[in-house]
């Protein structure tokens, strides 16, 4: 009779803590806590089936979830869509519907990567313009005098002046 109380189960395992916790065993209460799993793979709900080989497939499978909106590089490239107007003309709704049907492009980051825009959005456009080949530097460090060479410069252009 004994041994029937100790088996547990699922079934029972919450009134079964309850119960522990409401008479103060403590023994019981971290043996049963004892005897669950610590990984969350053993419980049913997060087992995925193993057909699908690709973690994202799986997830979005699960989840119901439409394919991702492909990243857009380049602005120039392609014709961008804009759901703004919808937005201003019929609201909020009409917008979310609009997206849903035509979306817009989610990441537009040019041909830097990320952490090179990070960089060039702290530079001033003097810098901007010489990193994308725009400005070229018109004095080079071969073209500036040294302060000596300056000052005989202005001596002999003095002399000439008196």
């Amino acid at each position: 009779m004994q041994t029937n109380r100790l088996l547990i189960n699922e079934v029972n395992l919450g009134t079964r803590l309850n119960h522990a916790v409401s008479d103060d065993r403590r023994g019981e209460f971290a043996l049963l806590l004892a005897m669950l799993s610590d990984d969350a793979r053993d419980m049913a709900q997060f087992n995925l089936p193993d057909s699908l080989k690709d973690t994202e497939s799986r997830l979005r499978q699960q989840f119901e979830l439409p394919q991702s909106q492909a990243l857009l590089a380049n602005i120039a490239e392609v014709a961008l869509t804009d759901n703004s107007a919808a937005f201003h003309q019929q609201g909020m709704s009409a917008f979310h519907l609009q997206q849903s049907l035509t979306p817009e492009a989610l990441v537009i980051r040019g041909q830097d990567s990320i952490a090179m825009n990070a960089v060039l959005n702290n530079c001033d456009p003097i810098t901007l313009s010489r990193y994308r080949g725009e400005l070229n530097p018109q004095i080079g460090m071969e073209d500036i005098l040294h302060f000596a060479d300056q000052v005989v410069a202005q001596r002999s252009m003095a002399d000439l002046m008196v």
